[in-house]
C-alpha cells in the first residue's frame, strides 16, 4: 500500500495521466499560497559567513535528480573535504560523525544509504548528517576542512556558498501540492543552474554481471534507470529509502530463479550485510571542467 501511493505520486508528479492533471490544476490555490510563504522565508533569511568553502548541489523538485553521483564526483578532486547531509531514511536523529576520513565509524542505520555513498566512494572525506545543516558545519571546521559540499541545501538561505543546481525535467513544473517544485529559482538568488549531458555525463559499468538478473531497488523514480539496464527477469520497486529485510530479496531471488540482485549503489550500502549475490549497476558523473572552474574562481574571490 505504501509502495503504491509512493510511486503514485511520483507519476502525479513527473508523468500526470489526464485525472492527475485535473487534481493538480484544482490544487493551484494552494500551490501559489505555498510558494508564496517560500518566498517569504527566503526574503527574511539573512547570509551567514561560516568563513570556510562551501558548495550546495541541490534541485528544486522532490524526487531524485542525481545529486549523490554528483556530489560524489565533485568531492573526488579536493583532499580535505567534508560532505554534509541530511541523512534521509536513516533510523537515527542529530549530528553524526559517519567517517572522519580514515574510517568509518557508523552502521547504515545511523547513516542512511547516501551517507553511507559518501564514506565508501570517497575514503578521505569526513562525512556528516545532521539535520541542523549549520551545526555540521561549525563540526566539519573544527575538523579542519578546506571545503565543505552540502547535498541538498539551495533552500539553506542563511548559509553562505555556492549554489549548484541540477536542472530537472518535468511536465509538471508548479510548486507543491500541485507541482513538483519544491522552491522557486528566486531571480535575486545567484545560482549555477547544471545541465545533464552539458555539465555532466552519467556513466555506468555493471560488475558481477550474472546470466540471470532481478532489479531490486529503492530509489526515486526508478523508471530513470531504464536506459541503463541489460536484461533482467524482473523489476521490483520500492519506496526511495526502503530499509530491506533479507527474506524480501531472497524471496525475490527465489520467485525469480535468478542468480543475482542487480542493485544500485544506494541498495547495494543496505543489502551486502545479507551475503546474498549482488550485481552492481554503479551510476557515475563525469563533471564539465568548467565547473571545477567555477567552484575555483568562487573559493578564490572569497578568500
Amino acid at each position: 500500500m505504501k509502495n503504491s501511493l509512493i510511486f503514485w505520486i511520483e507519476e502525479y508528479l513527473y508523468n500526470p495521466n489526464l485525472f492527475q492533471k485535473l487534481l493538480s490544476f484544482l490544487l493551484l490555490p494552494l500551490s501559489w499560497i505555498y510558494c508564496f510563504s517560500m518566498w517569504i522565508r527566503f526574503k527574511t533569511k539573512k547570509q551567514e559567513d561560516f568563513g570556510v568553502d562551501i558548495v550546495s548541489v541541490g534541485n528544486l523538485s522532490v524526487g531524485g535528480s542525481g545529486k549523490t553521483p554528483l556530489v560524489t564526483a565533485l568531492s573526488l578532486r579536493y583532499e580535505n573535504v567534508a560532505i554534509i547531509l541530511r541523512g534521509y531514511g536513516r533510523k537515527s536523529q542529530g549530528l553524526y560523525l559517519i567517517s572522519d576520513g580514515k574510517n568509518i565509524l557508523q552502521d547504515i542505520d545511523i547513516s542512511g544509504d547516501e551517507a553511507m555513498i559518501y564514506a565508501t566512494k570517497i575514503p578521505h572525506a569526513k562525512v556528516i548528517v545532521s539535520e541542523d545543516r549549520k551545526k555540521a558545519i561549525l563540526k566539519a571546521k573544527e575538523l579542519g576542512v578546506d571545503i565543505i559540499f552540502l547535498d541538498d541545501a539551495y533552500s539553506k538561505h542563511d548559509i553562505k556558498k555556492l549554489d549548484l543546481l541540477i536542472d530537472v525535467q518535468t511536465p509538471n513544473n508548479r510548486c507543491l501540492p500541485s507541482g513538483a517544485f519544491r522552491e522557486r529559482l528566486w531571480s535575486s538568488k545567484k545560482v549555477v543552474v547544471l545541465k545533464e549531458d552539458i555539465d555532466f555525463k552519467r556513466k555506468t559499468s555493471l560488475k558481477d554481471r550474472c546470466d540471470k538478473m532481478s532489479l531490486i531497488t529503492a530509489i526515486a523514480r526508478p523508471q530513470r534507470l531504464d536506459k541503463y539496464l541489460p536484461n533482467v527477469v524482473s523489476k521490483n520497486y520500492f519506496e526511495d529509502h526502503h530499509n530491506f529485510t533479507k527474506d524480501e530479496v531472497k524471496d525475490i531471488l527465489t520467485r525469480d530463479k535468478s542468480d543475482s540482485a542487480l542493485v544500485t549503489y544506494k541498495d547495494y550500502v543496505k543489502l551486502e550485510k545479507f551475503n546474498l549475490p549482488l550485481s552492481l549497476l554503479d551510476l557515475e558523473v563525469k563533471v564539465d571542467k568548467k565547473i571545477f572552474k567555477i567552484i575555483e574562481d568562487y573559493r578564490a574571490k572569497k578568500n
